[in-house]
Parts: C-alpha cells; sequence; structure tokens
C-alpha cells in the first residue's frame, strides 16, 4: 500500500527554475514518501521523458511515481499507478489498462462522492481543496478540516488531503482521518526543498505516532 504521509504533486513552473529532477530529487531525500508527475500542459512525450528521468532517480528508494490523469502515459512508462479526477469510468479505465497491481487514485470532493468509490478499483482518494490554492485555479470551493473530516469519513479508501497544506496543518489533517497530506507550493517553491519536506515529514511522523 502506498504511504501518503507526505505525498508530492509537481508543477511544472514552480519546479522550473531548480529543474524537475532536481526537486524531486531534493524532496525525497528530505523524506517524501510519493511522488505524482502533473504537468497538464506537456505532451505525452514530453510527459514520458520526464517520467523517466524521475523513475532514474526514484530507483532504489521505495518512493512509488504515479502520474496524473493521463493512463496511457502511466502504462507506457510502467508507472506505479495514476492518479485520476472525475471523469466517467476513469478509475475503472485505469484499472483496465494498468492491472491489478497498479495504485489508482481518485479526487474526490464531497462525501456523495466517496460514499460512491468503489475499493475494488480505487486505492486511495485525494480530498481537496483543504484551503484555496494558486495551483489549481479550477478547483472546488475550500472544504475547510470540517469538511475534510466529511469527506474521510464517507470514504472507503485512504485519504490524502491537498490544497494550500503546510507542515503546520498536520495534526488537524490526521485529526479529519486523513492519512497524509499532498503539497505543491509548500515543496516545490521552497527555498530549499529537501528542507521543507524533512519538516513536513518530521511533523507527519510525530503526528502519527501521537494518534496510534
Amino acid at each position: 500500500m502506498i504511504d501518503l504521509s507526505v505525498y508530492l504533486i509537481t508543477d511544472a513552473a514552480q519546479c522550473a527554475a531548480r529543474g524537475l529532477v532536481a526537486t524531486v530529487a531534493a524532496a525525497v531525500r528530505g523524506g517524501v514518501t510519493a511522488v505524482q508527475l502533473r504537468d497538464k500542459h506537456a505532451s505525452d512525450a514530453e510527459l514520458i521523458a520526464q517520467g523517466r528521468a524521475l523513475q532514474a532517480v526514484l530507483a532504489g528508494t521505495g518512493v512509488p511515481l504515479i502520474i496524473n490523469d493521463r493512463i496511457e502515459v502511466a502504462k507506457a512508462l510502467g508507472a506505479d499507478g495514476v492518479h485520476v479526477g472525475q471523469s466517467d469510468a476513469a478509475a475503472q479505465e485505469a484499472r483496465a489498462k494498468l492491472g491489478a497491481k497498479a495504485i489508482i487514485g481518485l479526487s474526490v470532493q464531497t462525501p456523495a462522492l466517496a460514499w460512491a468509490v468503489d475499493p475494488a478499483l480505487v486505492d486511495y482518494v485525494g480530498i481537496g481543496p483543504v484551503f484555496a490554492t494558486t495551483t489549481k485555479r479550477d478547483h472546488s470551493p475550500p472544504l475547510g478540516f470540517d469538511g475534510l473530516a466529511a469527506v474521510c469519513a464517507a470514504s472507503p479508501v485512504p485519504a490524502v488531503a491537498i490544497g494550500g497544506l503546510q507542515a503546520a496543518h498536520a495534526e488537524a489533517v490526521w485529526a479529519a482521518g486523513a492519512q497524509g497530506m499532498a503539497l505543491v507550493s509548500a515543496i516545490c517553491a521552497a527555498a530549499s526543498p529537501e528542507q521543507a519536506a524533512r519538516e513536513i515529514a518530521a511533523a507527519t511522523q510525530i503526528v502519527g505516532e501521537s494518534s496510534r
């Protein structure tokens, strides 16, 4: 099962100055537990090239590479999995094309959508946004932690929270029932992605231990 605790989602613009590979490598050194490659504007060929470069960095670390939305790219790469949105039958298509061992994530924003999740198709859900975020301008209204808790309670699979989160939010995220935080700006835009990831990983570890 995927460790959702410190889940990095890449952002092409925020990684540009340092470089995608360098940013991810630093974040993994800091304690990131999963990496999602997301670039809405890249072609499939460009995304495959990026994915191969990241696979080389992640080899031997135990950190899985998840591809955002592009099922065919994930298949071409032999990636660990894919994260899809609420488009019709996306999770079913992903499972059929990527097989039983693939990690399939699905975005949900409401308790009703969470209730509808089929654990045979979906391994985890991404719930958000908790707060408004500029990295995805077409996002749904922010849920806040009460809204996050309501969606987590309805989900039959583990959940990772997303949307404007920082290390300081770890306790509230876990209290709401999520198993991790998905982070974009908090790591990609940080002066030191490694240090930012380390601080977030430390916060999640402390919260995880105290909740046992």
